[in-house]
């Protein structure tokens, strides 16, 4: 039975220079540990991204709500435009109907992208180095 084998020197001529230490980053370690501490910066962080969100949604809810709430009225006010027929179909059940479920997922979709903006941006600023 062979006895252990003695240790394997490492290749001639390669060497491992550093040239400089990598630092961390201590604004960002300090507003990661305001955000987990909870602190009042941290809390100021938190809130501005949550009303952030809050204005987006608003925003595109007040969208759907005069887009597809506006329709009725319009037909309302315009009787000839509700009796319009488009492909043998009434203009508003073509709108309501069919044109609507597009339109909501198109929003929905612009939506989730903005806010996931929204909260890239949070990240950013607080993994932002400090200048």
């Amino acid at each position: 039975m062979p006895g252990p084998r003695p240790p394997v020197p490492p290749p001639a001529g390669r060497a491992r220079i550093v040239l400089a230490e990598v630092r961390r980053d201590s604004r960002a370690d300090r507003t990661r540990s305001e955000l987990t501490q909870q602190t009042r910066i941290g809390e100021t962080l938190v809130s501005g991204l949550v009303r952030a969100q809050l204005t987006l949604a608003l925003r595109l809810s007040l969208l759907v709500l005069i887009a597809l709430g506006g329709l009725p009225w319009l037909f309302a006010i315009a009787p000839a435009l509700g009796r319009t027929t488009v492909f043998g179909v009434n203009l508003p059940w073509l709108l309501l109907g069919v044109f609507a479920f597009p339109f909501l997922i198109v929003v929905g979709w612009a939506y989730v992208r903005l806010a996931e903006r929204n909260e890239q941006d949070f990240t950013d600023l607080v993994q932002r180095p400090e200048r």
